[in-house]
């Protein structure tokens, strides 16, 4: 459960570096931001730039090569493997360009898959799952399996299995990228009106400047460094 205050993570100077052979490649290069309860961030740039190796180390989905990150006030450093998975899973929702749905499974499982992962009773895990299927408008596709789902229904189920949970945070890479402009208009005030219903924090990496100008903070990766942007697009 998100808390009505405070920082939810807190990253400070991070860098990562890839080997690719005998070269050291390096993608972030000292890396800091902070994301407070409630807030919406977008972040763009160019292909290749960091912006979602960025998200993974805040996800906690991979390790930087230096630096901290702190998520609900715990850092994520040294965590086992399990410790991390429930790190994740009570304070973080996440969402792709591609859905990641689970294909054997209906919307109303995958979407109460979270909840079942803490062990929570079925009913009440269904329960929930069928109100964030009404969240999204899709109580009527409950039983249809994501292969019989449009792009944008698959998009809204997956936004609803990130935020079942009600996480502090919903880190979100790309999430519209698949979508053609009207359904991905419709995606993002989802997103931003579910932010401000629940004060999940929203982090979004994007290549639509239209889409970062509806967030409360901008920023932009640019040779491994993260800027932050004014109202007219300059640093």
């Amino acid at each position: 459960m998100n808390s009505q205050s405070g920082v939810v993570i807190e990253a400070t100077d991070l860098y990562k570096t890839y080997q690719q052979g005998k070269q050291a490649v390096s993608v972030l290069n000292g890396v800091s931001l902070s994301i407070g309860a409630g807030e919406s961030h977008a972040i763009v740039g160019v292909s290749g730039a960091g912006k979602s190796t960025l998200m993974h180390l805040l996800g906690g989905l991979d390790h930087s090569s230096s630096g901290e990150i702190l998520v609900a006030g715990q850092a994520i450093s040294g965590l086992s493997e399990s410790k991390l998975g429930d790190l994740r899973n009570r304070h973080l929702g996440f969402i792709y360009q591609f859905h990641h749905l689970l294909p054997e499974f209906s919307a109303r499982e995958n979407i109460a898959m979270p909840l079942l992962v803490r062990r929570m009773p079925k009913k009440q895990a269904v329960g929930i799952a069928d109100e964030w299927l009404e969240r999204v408008g899709l109580q009527h596709r409950g039983e249809h399996k994501p292969g019989e789902l449009s792009g944008g229904e698959r998009q809204r189920v997956a936004l609803a299995r990130a935020l079942v949970t009600r996480p502090d945070c919903l880190l979100a890479d790309e999430p519209t990228g698949n979508l053609d402009s009207h359904t991905a208009a419709q995606m993002l005030d989802l997103m931003l009106d579910l932010n401000k219903d629940i004060n999940t924090a929203l982090v979004i990496v994007t290549h639509d400047l239209g889409i970062a100008a509806k967030m409360q903070f901008q920023w932009r990766m640019r040779d491994g460094l993260l800027e932050r942007e004014d109202q007219t697009g300059g640093v």
